[in-house]
């Protein structure tokens, strides 16, 4: 198996409102590849997919439940720690959950959790020792 993910698919409660929270509140563009319950946002080589949670849970033939914590969060690097700040700040006013405060963190870095209007966990991250190349990708060694 190659070592690649192509797409992320986020399950929505209200498939609507989402959307709604990632092309305006985020300003995320959403591509014409969209269909009539299905959005997908082109991220630099990844694709986030926003797709009714019960019809995800079906697909994948299994419950669907809300047992708290998934085991996963997605991540969004940010290049300074005011940029941090300013985007947590930004998701609180269009809704998101401030899970963590942006704050100094054990690994040396400076980051804040927020959950999404569906309680998917995002990280929002200045890493010092991690640069972003021309594209706004990681340029791991």
């Amino acid at each position: 198996m190659r070592q690649k993910i192509n797409v992320i698919t986020l399950g929505v409660s209200d498939f609507e409102r989402s959307v709604e929270f990632y092309e305006k509140g985020l300003g995320w563009k959403r591509s014409s590849a969209s269909q009539d319950h299905l959005a997908l946002f082109p991220l630099g080589g990844i694709v986030l997919s926003l797709y009714p949670r019960n019809l995800l849970a079906d697909d994948a033939t299994v419950k669907d439940e809300t047992t708290g914590f998934s085991g996963i969060s997605l991540a969004y690097n940010a290049k300074s720690e005011k940029e941090v700040e300013d985007v947590l700040e930004h998701l609180k006013k269009i809704g998101a959950t401030i899970v963590k405060p942006a704050q100094k963190v054990f690994w040396g870095g400076y980051s804040g959790y927020f959950k999404d209007l569906d309680g998917h966990l995002f990280e929002v991250a200045f890493n010092p020792f991690w640069e972003l190349d021309t594209n706004d990708n990681l340029d791991l060694p």
